[in-house]
């Protein structure tokens, strides 16, 4: 029965309209999480100042109670935020863990104090979703027609973020870069992103290159690099190396077998040591 009128003032609290003005030192105050990590909500208030009541809410166009305690006592949490949220009462803050998306907003805490009726703090939450470790795939070749010289094609994609980015080139003369391609897909479930660039690069010199996308970083390969030969040419090389290694070999069996040929018979031969010549 207690906890219920306790929830209930703090409902009515909610749908009271806040006209408290913010004091001097009450900017709003800025923080961010990632998904799936925790962030800590901290009330700025003097804490040699006793607080027999605290909500902290989340706005909107119906404010939402999150959290909070009264007279030393918890609150009932709804459902979402029950087994994510957890207030400190001596410090005056609250954790979220596994934050989501839908986190992301404008919060207040609504202090109750033995010195005034009531005092209000906003903080702004900012979340955010790393990226996976871009993929970064590349491709080159000799230019064909008048544009002599060589160029790559390079690839870069990551998956999983928020908010959407784009795709940043290190190590890269920007003055060569032609883009070619540019994707983005937002998750209709987790409304995370998906990012994928693809790139021509005109080459001058070797040259090691990442990408980056949210913040995330590839890994670091070299491109332009001149061939020692063109894989026609190795191809080539090869098929002759064989033919004449072939040629090689039929010589030898040629001479091998001419020397197992068995000897051509006498016209004459000897019988008992006599010369006996054959009619």
């Amino acid at each position: 029965m207690e906890n219920t009128a306790c929830f209930l003032l703090a409902l009515v609290v909610t749908l009271v309209p806040v006209s408290t003005t913010l004091g001097d030192n009450n900017k709003p105050k800025n923080i961010s999480a990632v998904v799936g990590r925790s962030v800590t909500f901290r009330c700025p208030w003097n804490l040699s100042i006793p607080v027999y009541r605290l909500y902290i809410q989340k706005l909107g166009n119906q404010p939402l109670f999150i959290n909070g305690f009264n007279n030393g006592k918890k609150l009932p949490v709804s459902p979402e935020y029950q087994d994510r949220t957890e207030v400190n009462q001596a410090e005056l803050s609250m954790e979220m863990t596994n934050i989501k998306l839908s986190d992301e907003g404008s919060y207040k805490c609504v202090v109750f104090s033995s010195t005034s009726s009531r005092d209000i703090f906003q903080i702004n939450l900012k979340v955010t979703a790393e990226f996976t470790t871009p993929e970064l795939k590349s491709e080159c070749s000799e230019n064909d027609g008048a544009k002599k010289g060589r160029s790559c094609q390079m690839s870069c994609s990551a998956a999983g973020g928020y908010p959407v980015s784009d795709v940043k080139w290190l190590g890269l003369n920007q003055s060569r870069i032609r883009v070619l391609q540019n994707e983005t897909a937002e998750n209709s479930t987790s409304k995370t992103w998906s990012v994928n660039q693809t790139i021509n690069y005109t080459c001058e010199h070797p040259i090691n290159v990442s990408c980056d996308i949210g913040g995330s970083d590839s890994h670091t390969i070299t491109i332009c690099e001149a061939e020692s030969f063109p894989l026609k040419v190795i191809v080539a090389i090869v098929f002759v190396l064989v033919f004449v290694m072939l040629l090689v070999l039929a010589f030898f069996m040629m001479l091998f077998c001419r020397r197992q040929r068995p000897q051509p018979y006498r016209a004459d031969h000897q019988v008992d040591g006599a010369h006996i010549p054959l009619e």
